[in-house]
């Protein structure tokens, strides 16, 4: 128990590490950019008819201040941690005065649905495929579908995002091609809210995973491939344990254990978005979110939702190293 409590310290360590690396990475690529935020602001308004000098020099030291812009880079990096500390990401610039936090949480749960839930099928779905198609290796119909989707594997989900948009939105016009609910629908909950969220994100949804369900495909089969030549799985099937059984307790149940580790990677990366799909189906998530940030030269917001992403990767690695040692005996922790 020493020894693992040692292990994850070092762990937490290391993501605490990571942590700072990338964020102290992005702030000063950020910073380094040729966007003025406070003269942009200011430029704005000025254009709207303010002109008073002194009204404009103290609405500079305002702004510059409310973007911790104050003092030199060095200072500035220093109030941002102590900001962040606290969730304090500043105003948006985009949406001044808005802060990027409120902003953030807004799109942030349209992200996590639409991922998490096509992230989790295609798991079950690419996994179930393949840990049959590596055990039934004669079966034609698991090679038939097994085939259709490593097929799909290589096409780009920004390519296949079009031809469902044009399918089913022009050529069969069954399902919706954008946004994330009917406009001027009410947005008190209701089960008609809740269907229509979840019909506006069956095409998004569907780009994604019948791209990526071949790669889990691919690598259950190969696992399983590898796995029915061992001994044990042998001693089996020659005493007569049904084909069933030897499945699902002896062969899946080993190749699962390097497949959730993937799964626990993908779930951390949920926090990236899907840029391309949410923009190509207007869905409401931090992937649009953030292309809409760098257009408007908002870094502050660019900042929150890089850090956002930072941390959920990390986190990610961080449950799954503390995690796999009790999964997987094999594992050891010295």
């Amino acid at each position: 128990m020493t020894s693992y409590l040692i292990f994850v310290l070092k762990r937490f360590g290391q993501f605490l590490l990571v942590v700072f690396l990338g964020v102290t990475i992005t702030f000063f690529v950020t910073h380094l950019t040729p966007i003025d935020p406070v003269e942009e602001s200011i430029g704005a308004i000025t254009q709207m008819g303010q002109s008073d000098p002194n009204a404009i020099e103290l609405m500079r030291k305002s702004l510059r201040e409310l973007y911790g812009l104050e003092g030199s880079i060095w200072q500035q990096y220093l109030n941002f941690w102590l900001r962040l500390a606290t969730g304090d990401l500043g105003p948006s610039l985009s949406a001044f005065p808005t802060p990027v936090s409120t902003i953030i949480l807004r799109s942030l749960p349209w992200t996590i649905g639409l991922m998490t839930v096509s992230t989790l099928i295609t798991f079950v779905l690419g996994n179930a495929i393949g840990a049959l198609a590596g055990y039934y290796r004669k079966n034609m119909v698991l090679k038939g579908v097994s085939l259709v989707f490593i097929a799909l594997l290589p096409i780009p989900y920004y390519i296949l995002a079009f031809v469902l948009l044009i399918v089913f939105g022009y050529l069969w016009p069954v399902l919706p091609i954008t946004g994330g609910y009917e406009m001027n629908a009410n947005l008190d909950l209701s089960f008609a809210l809740v269907l229509d969220i979840l019909e506006h994100s069956i095409l998004p949804a569907l780009s994604l995973i019948l791209v990526g369900a071949g790669s889990w495909l691919i690598g259950m089969r190969a696992l399983v491939s590898n796995i029915i030549t061992d001994d044990y799985v042998t001693f089996a099937e020659l005493g007569g344990v049904p084909k069933n059984k030897i499945l699902r307790s002896y062969i899946a149940r080993n190749a699962m254990v390097p497949q959730f580790t993937g799964l626990a990677m993908s779930l951390g990366a949920i926090f990236n978005g899907t840029v391309i799909t949410e923009i190509v189906f207007g869905y409401p998530g931090i992937g649009n979110l953030l292309i809409e940030a760098v257009h408007a030269g908002d870094y502050s917001l660019v900042l929150g939702l890089s850090a956002l992403s930072i941390v959920g990767v990390a986190a990610a690695v961080f449950i799954i190293d503390v995690l796999s040692p009790l999964i997987d005996p094999r594992i050891k922790v010295e």
